[in-house]
C-alpha cells in the first residue's frame, strides 16, 4: 500500500488517508458570511474525490475578521447551521470534515482578488475599522491600508472569545477538526512577527510576549474542542524576510512545542503572506522542507504544503518521513477527483463511488 493512503490516528480520530484538502478561499457568499451552495459543491465534491479531510476556507470568526465582504464566517448559530450539512455530506463520503478558524487582522477589508484586492476604507460601502497590533502602516502600504486600529486589551480578549465561541459552533455544526489559522500575514501572525508586531505591552517585544495571543487562541479552542478529537495550527514556517528582525523556522519550531504542550495535535507549515518583500522561490515542494524541520526539531505531528501536485510527489513526503499529512491546495482545484486519482496511480485501494465505477472500470 501507498504510504500516503495509510490511515493517520488522531486523537481518537481516524483520518482514511494522508491527502487533505488545504484551506481555499472562495469569496463566493452574500456578504452575510452564510455558506451557499458553491460551498457545498465545493467541498462535497472533494470528499467525494477521496481526500482525507476537507478543509473549510478560511473561516472568519468575526464580521471584521473577515478578508473580503463575501468571505465565509461563523460568527453566529445562522452560520453554524448553513456549515452543517455540509459537514455531514463530507462525513458521509468516509472523509473528516475540518474547520479552519480566522481572523484577517489588518489584512482584512478589501475587495476580492479578481475585483483588484482594493482595501475598502472604513467610511466606504462595505468597509470597516481593520485590527492590528500596531497602528502603524508599514511601507510599502503606507496610504494603502483601510483605517487600522491598534487592538485594545478588550480587543484581543474579544478575538480569543470569538475563537472560543467558532469552535463551540464549529462543533455543533458536526466538524472533527478545527484549525487556527495563524500564518500569511493575518492577525495571529501578524501578532507573532516582529516586523508587523511592535507593541511594548505583554503581546509584544520578546518571542514569549509575540506568541501569547496564539497560545490562548490555542487554549481557548482546545478548551471548548473534545478531547478525542484534533487541534491544529497553521503556521508560516518563516516570513522569508531574512533582511530583517522577522519570524523564523527556529521559531516556528519552538512555538510548535508550546502548542502540543497546549493540546495542538498537528502544525500545518505554509509560510510567508506577511510582507510584499518577501523572498522566496516558488516550485514543486518548495515548502515542504520547513514542514521537515519543524518535524526534526518537535514531536508534533505536522502537515506540508505547496507545490503538491502529483501522487508520487505526495506519497514521497509522507514515505520519507517528511511530513505526516499532505495538504493540496491548486492541484484540488483543477482536479477534484485528485485523492482517487492518486490511488489509482499508486496502488488502487481507493475505490471510486459506486456512481462513477463505470467510468473506471
Amino acid at each position: 500500500m501507498a504510504e500516503l493512503f495509510t490511515s493517520l490516528s488522531l486523537r481518537d480520530c481516524e483520518i482514511p488517508n494522508r491527502v487533505a484538502v488545504s484551506p481555499m478561499c472562495q469569496y463566493s457568499c452574500d456578504r452575510d458570511g452564510l455558506a451557499t451552495e458553491w460551498h457545498r459543491v465545493h467541498l462535497g465534491s472533494r470528499a467525494v474525490g477521496g481526500a482525507g479531510i476537507v478543509m473549510t476556507e478560511a473561516t472568519a470568526v468575526s464580521p471584521r475578521g473577515r478578508i473580503t465582504p463575501y468571505d465565509l464566517g461563523i460568527w453566529s448559530d445562522d452560520h453554524a447551521a448553513a456549515l452543517e450539512p455540509i459537514a455531514e455530506f463530507v462525513r458521509e463520503q468516509g472523509t473528516v470534515p475540518g474547520i479552519q478558524l480566522a481572523h484577517a487582522g489588518h489584512k482584512a477589508s478589501k475587495t476580492r482578488p479578481w475585483e483588484g484586492n482594493v482595501p475598502i476604507d472604513a467610511d466606504e460601502e462595505n468597509g470597516w475599522e481593520v485590527l492590528s497590533p500596531s497602528p502603524e502602516a508599514y511601507p510599502p502600504f503606507d496610504g494603502d491600508r483601510p483605517t487600522m486600529r491598534k487592538a485594545t486589551p478588550d480587543d484581543i480578549q474579544g478575538v480569543i472569545d470569538a475563537y472560543r465561541a467558532a469552535a463551540e459552533r464549529a462543533l455543533a455544526a458536526g466538524f472533527e477538526i478545527a484549525e487556527v489559522h495563524a500564518a500569511h500575514g493575518y492577525l495571529l501572525h501578524e501578532f507573532l512577527s516582529p516586523v508587523t508586531n511592535r507593541r511594548e505591552d505583554d503581546y509584544g517585544g520578546s518571542f514569549e510576549n509575540r506568541s501569547r495571543l496564539v497560545r490562548e487562541v490555542t487554549a481557548a479552542v482546545r478548551d471548548v474542542w473534545p478531547d478525542d478529537q484534533p487541534v491544529f495550527v497553521r503556521l508560516s514556517g518563516t516570513d522569508w524576510l531574512d533582511d530583517r528582525e522577522s519570524w523564523t523556522i527556529e521559531e516556528s519550531a519552538r512555538l510548535a512545542a508550546d502548542l502540543s504542550d497546549l493540546g495542538g495535535d498537528l502544525i500545518d507549515v505554509s509560510s510567508g503572506g506577511l510582507h510584499p518583500a518577501q523572498e522566496l522561490s516558488a516550485g514543486p515542494n518548495f515548502q515542504v522542507p520547513l514542514a521537515e524541520e519543524l518535524r526534526e526539531r518537535t514531536d508534533v505531528a505536522v502537515g506540508a504544503v505547496g507545490g503538491i501536485t502529483e501522487p508520487e510527489q505526495a506519497d514521497a513526503i509522507v514515505r520519507n518521513d517528511r511530513a505526516d499529512l499532505v495538504l493540496v491546495g491548486r492541484e484540488f482545484l483543477r482536479d477534484p477527483y485528485f485523492g482517487l486519482r492518486s490511488s489509482d496511480a499508486l496502488d488502487g485501494t481507493r475505490e471510486w463511488p459506486i456512481q462513477y465505477r463505470h467510468a473506471v472500470r
